[in-house]
């Protein structure tokens, strides 16, 4: 076998011891056993004519299920990995096995990625982390400038959903008078959307040469994302109709043969706590109402979760800011290239990369310091109150 194939295996020796106590760690924290035991449970249950006859409860439970489900294989293809690279490691070793020491080293690379995803899953613990996603981007004020932003940003979540295979319907798209858009809401469908995408949550800060700016000056652009998580209909969530004002009115859009010519958009005002939510894309008055109570139920549970843990802390003496007002993250164009997260002091220099999509290491980065420092949840705003927006940097 040759050397260099014998050096490579044995510095990977040394990784995986690491990696045997990671697993350990990992099989714990998921409560892989127990898991494990209430999917036979579910399997016995689903035998029961009982069950199928009442249909809430079936998709209560089958939603379960693929919750479970996706932890214990997740945990189980790690450990059939690690078992496979260790057999493979063993032949490479002792018996100088040439093809097992390269079929050992393309394996350990797939190793990895499958040991961060379970980590991952240990972190995503949130009563909501598992659901799909409703995603609403706003610019702020500052006219052309924002609303180009708030569009590059639209465009970097559904790009980051599309490398994840999730699906993405568009609920709401308000178009910007040049150029750009006023707002969008998305939902985000997948396995853990939510649970990821909550990391977005906040203000996004661009600095850069505006393409809109005739004297190539540096600007500095504000646009806030929300994120909440789409909300079971078995969740009661209390909204009476007197609390509610809906308006129709007939959908924008840019003419042709596609534009909706009747009054189908609606847009829904909850008296009591001022949140407002619109949906336009579907065909009918009838669909966009669903839609737009769904986004409605939602952001009303996510207000009450923020509210609850902000009461917990205060109660607990915890005192801790709400930097609502200042961006989560900047992204810089120019003079040099730089994405920072001002909570968790993670940044790159692939500013176009991060902007096209390629978000995880700043997910990662966010559920490790969410889960150490348990941090107070951001409230809900609308993106008229975002300050400063558009407004000339010093240079």
């Amino acid at each position: 076998m040759e050397e260099s194939l014998k050096i490579k295996i044995a510095e990977n020796k040394s990784r995986m011891n690491d990696y045997r106590e990671k697993l350990s760690t990992i099989e714990k924290l998921l409560e892989v056993e127990s898991k494990t035991k209430r999917l036979a449970e579910i399997a016995k249950l689903e035998e029961s004519d009982a069950l199928w006859q009442n249909a809430s409860k079936a998709q209560e439970l089958q939603k379960e299920k693929s919750r479970i489900n996706n932890v214990v294989e997740s945990y189980n293809i790690l450990k059939k990995m690690f078992e496979d690279y260790e057999v493979l490691e063993e032949f490479a070793l002792r018996d100088e096995d040439e093809d097992s020491a390269k079929e050992a080293l393309a394996l350990f690379p797939k190793l990895t990625v499958q040991i961060d995803d379970s980590e991952q899953k240990v972190l995503l613990s949130g009563e909501m982390d598992f659901n799909n996603a409703i995603v609403s981007v706003n610019a702020g004020a500052g006219g052309t400038e924002s609303c180009d932003w708030a569009m590059m940003i639209s465009r970097m979540i559904i790009r980051w959903a599309e490398r994840k295979r999730f699906k993405v319907k568009t609920l709401d798209v308000v178009d910007g008078e040049s150029a750009g858009i006023k707002s969008m809401t998305v939902m985000i469908e997948g396995h853990y959307a939510f649970g990821l995408l909550k990391s977005e949550t906040g203000i996004h800060r661009l600095v850069r040469i505006s393409p809109f700016d005739s004297n190539a000056r540096r600007h500095t652009s504000f646009a806030s994302i929300f994120v909440s998580p789409e909300i079971d209909d078995n969740i009661e969530i209390e909204i009476q109709d007197k609390d509610l004002k809906i308006d129709v009115y007939r959908s924008g859009g840019a003419g042709g043969q596609s534009v909706n010519t009747t009054d189908s958009a609606v847009r829904i005002t909850h008296l009591p706590t001022g949140l407002v939510v619109t949906c336009q894309n579907e065909r009918s008055q009838l669909q966009n109402k669903m839609f737009a109570m769904k986004v409605l139920r939602s952001r009303l549970y996510e207000k009450e979760m923020n509210e609850r843990k902000a009461r917990q802390q205060k109660a607990e003496g915890e005192k801790k800011e709400i930097a609502w007002g200042s961006q989560i993250r900047s992204y810089v164009l120019h003079p040099y290239k730089l994405v920072k997260d001002h909570r968790t002091g993670f940044d790159v220099s692939i500013a176009d990369k991060v902007l096209d999509g390629e978000l995880d290491d700043f997910i990662k980065a966010y559920l490790k310091w969410y889960n150490e420092k348990s941090p107070q949840p951001v409230p809900v705003q609308q993106a008229a109150d975002i300050e400063d927006d558009g407004a000339l940097l010093d240079v």
